[in-house]
């Protein structure tokens, strides 16, 4: 009887083993390319702060993902809840095509309701596990907006985790950890953002336009008024929605421009040659949380300067 016992008890050890392995889910393969995750608040944020370089990236063949942490259910002064969701949704799934975007994903959660939950810091990393990913860009954590904030400081709370087999043993842990970088933004407290890296977006600015174009319940109701007081509605067709989108790329066009602060990161990647000519740009911060890439690891993960 004893014998029997170990024997069952060996058998039924080794099956909940073999089992467990197999619902270990493996990350995505390595294909010599690059993989880019790119995490925003909203959806908008991504395309916003990176679409240009998504671009750039798509174009050599390297995989980009954009991924926002909240549905955006309430950015619209006059439309709310899964309506809005919906549309939001559709808007950059229509623009992720046009930049090339390999995936484009919306998390289930309320705007404005971001929490730096452990659940939802679960879901970052399993996030950037399942696309084996090199580059992660998010928000810093100090932004004016909460969902920015705290998706800043979800990413941030991944970037060791993500290499930790036993947490989250259900997705397999990265064997390296990735270069964690954080988008541009002009807030000056508690410190201000560093551009360590900054791309020169000339070649693709228009197609990049072309894709927040997409984002039309952005465009009528939030960057038509500064706020959600009132709604602007784009006309369907003919002259007047032509004159809409001219207005709109010209705004964003001088918020593209480069700033005087970044010429000085422009000289070192790009030579005085062609520094002076780039107008506009994407830039980032290296989050040191993460990898520290060095120049060379910057060059690669940017393949863009030469």
């Amino acid at each position: 009887m004893r014998t029997r016992h170990i024997l069952l008890s060996l058998v039924l050890t080794i099956l909940v083993t073999q089992s467990g392995r197999a619902a270990v889910a493996s990350k995505a393969p390595d294909d010599g390319k690059l993989r880019i995750i790119v995490f925003g608040a909203h959806p908008d944020d991504c395309e916003l702060d990176a679409g240009g370089c998504a671009i750039l990236w798509a174009a050599q063949g390297h995989h980009v993902k954009f991924v926002s942490t909240t549905n955006g259910d309430i950015g619209h002064s006059k439309m709310a809840g899964g309506p809005l969701a919906k549309r939001r949704t559709a808007e950059v799934k229509a623009a992720a095509k046009i930049l090339g975007v390999e995936e484009s994903q919306v998390l289930d959660i309320h705007d404005g309701e971001l929490m730096p939950t452990l659940e939802n810091r679960k879901k970052i990393v399993r996030l950037i596990r399942d696309w084996n990913a090199d580059i992660v860009i998010s928000h810093r954590p100090n932004d004016y907006h909460p969902d920015h904030r705290y998706t800043g400081i979800l990413v941030q709370d991944a970037a060791f985790m993500v290499t930790v087999t036993h947490f989250c043993p259900d997705v397999e842990a990265l064997t390296k950890n990735p270069v964690f970088l954080y988008s541009a933004d002009g807030f000056q407290k508690p410190n201000p953002f560093e551009a360590d890296i900054v791309v020169g977006i000339d070649e693709v600015v228009e197609r990049k336009m072309d894709a927040i174009w997409k984002l039309e319940s952005q465009i009528e109701s939030t960057w038509a008024t500064g706020g959600f007081e009132r709604v602007i509605p784009i006309p369907k067709s003919g002259p007047e929605r032509e004159k809409r989108r001219k207005d709109f790329i010209e705004g964003r066009l001088r918020r593209a421009r480069v700033p005087a602060r970044y010429r000085k990161k422009l000289l070192e990647f790009y030579g005085r040659e062609k520094a002076d000519k780039i107008k506009y740009v994407e830039a980032f911060e290296i989050c040191e949380y993460g990898r520290r890439p060095s120049e060379e690891d910057i060059r690669k993960l940017f393949p863009f300067f030469d």
